[in-house]
């Protein structure tokens, strides 16, 4: 009697003294959404693990901002919080958890079915509506702006990365240490050669191309952007301008690149431009034995008037000590902002800062910021470097009290 199909096949796999036929099926080591959910939440933990705190909008840190966009947006979506229940090892996701299952306990409590009605009044998923279906329409797909789109869609591999990478990695140490910091984003920003951030990443806006004023008198047209992740887009330029409004920061220059900016305005003097103001060198007459003793003191400032008036009543200002002062120098200033070269010149100096509290004539108590324990000679010297625009090479050292290559 010949044997069935099913015979047959047991036949084949209970006589395979070779094992050929156990065969383990091969794992994809291909991520799925589920696996990259749980591993950015992972990273959150062990954020968590190290600072004893949720990640902050801190935005001195990129990557702790990166974190707090992540966890807000895990935060405000029930399903996703549900999902990672298990791998909440701290309970920051304990309140949305609660209120998602109360709220799912609540919409399937059981009910008992006894009637036809009872089955229409079940129906939690709307499937026996007679609401007609419209296929053209998306009724649960977020429309998605168009600019966004652009922002987005329209990356592709930077060949040339490598011009980059060095400068990223700088920024990305400036913006941790604090010499750059992130700041809110402004239209007049987007200008070639500077850095922004947008939902955590770090990009340049590396060239503007075609830039028109349209009908309306908005500029518009086409950039090269370059991402820190490689990629570079060639977004509209309003594009760029929109999402980095809803969603990015500027970068700020560093110290040293702002000094330089100033300092090639500061050159660019010609007879053509006008007088803004003074830079003076005061010296104190005070009688107070405290100040009368110090060597070397003397007050760096600028004024937009007359020094001569501006110095008449010094004897009742605290910035003045409270005493008659004499004015040992004075420096014209043209075509540019005598603030940003006092503050130049008070950071070159600012480890030579005076310290000391000054009462003015109703008992209230003052701390004058600009006055420095330093050699006239290594004021000039200064000065002179800033004029020549040589000052970025150099410090000064308050032991020595002079100054010194970087």
């Amino acid at each position: 009697m010949p044997m069935d199909k099913d015979a047959i096949l047991d036949e084949i796999f209970n006589n395979d003294p070779l094992g050929l036929l156990d065969i383990t099926p091969k794992k994809s080591s291909v991520k799925t959404a589920d696996d990259r959910l749980i591993a950015s939440f992972q990273e959150i933990n062990e954020f968590m693990e190290k600072n004893g705190r949720l990640p902050e909008p801190n935005t001195s840190s990129v990557s702790e901002f990166q974190l707090y966009s992540r966890f807000k947006a895990i935060d405000n979506d029930p399903v996703k919080t549900l999902q990672l229940k298990e791998y909440d090892k701290h309970n920051i996701l304990k309140d949305v958890l609660e209120d998602s299952q109360t709220d799912r306990n609540a919409k399937h409590e059981k009910k008992e079915i006894n009637t036809i009605d009872d089955i229409f009044n079940e129906d939690f998923e709307n499937l026996l509506s007679e609401d007609p279906i419209d296929l053209h329409t998306l009724k649960h797909v977020p429309k998605q702006d168009r600019s966004e789109t652009d922002f987005v869609a329209k990356r592709k591999k930077c060949k040339d990365f490598h011009k980059y990478e060095d400068e990223f990695k700088n920024i990305q140490q400036e913006l941790s240490n604090g010499t750059r910091k992130l700041l809110p984003f402004n239209e007049k920003d987007l200008e070639e050669g500077n850095y922004f951030v947008h939902n955590g990443i770090l990009l340049l806006l590396e060239k503007t191309i075609n830039l028109v004023k349209d009908k309306n008198s908005k500029v518009d047209g086409r950039t090269r952007v370059i991402f820190e992740n490689g990629t570079e887009s060639n977004m509209k330029f309003r594009s760029l301008g929109k999402n980095l409004f809803d969603n990015g920061h500027s970068v700020s220059k560093s110290k040293a690149t702002a000094d330089e900016d100033f300092l090639t305005g500061f050159n660019a003097i010609s007879k053509d431009d006008s007088e803004v103001g003074y830079i003076y060198v005061l010296k104190s007459k005070s009688k107070d034995p405290k100040i009368a003793s110090m060597e070397n003191l003397y007050k760096i400032g600028y004024s937009t008037t007359d020094v001569a008036s501006r110095i008449r009543n010094a004897e009742k200002e605290p910035t003045y000590l409270m005493a008659p002062v004499e004015n040992i120098a004075t420096w014209k200033c043209f075509n540019l902002n005598p603030q940003k070269f006092e503050k130049l010149i008070h950071q070159f100096f600012g480890s030579s800062r005076l310290q000391l509290d000054i009462i003015d004539s109703k008992g209230e108590k003052h701390t004058p910021r600009e006055w420095f324990i330093v050699p006239l000679q290594e004021i000039n010297q200064a000065i002179d470097l800033i004029i020549s625009g040589e000052i970025i090479s150099y410090q000064y050292d308050s032991r020595g009290n002079m100054i010194v290559n970087r």
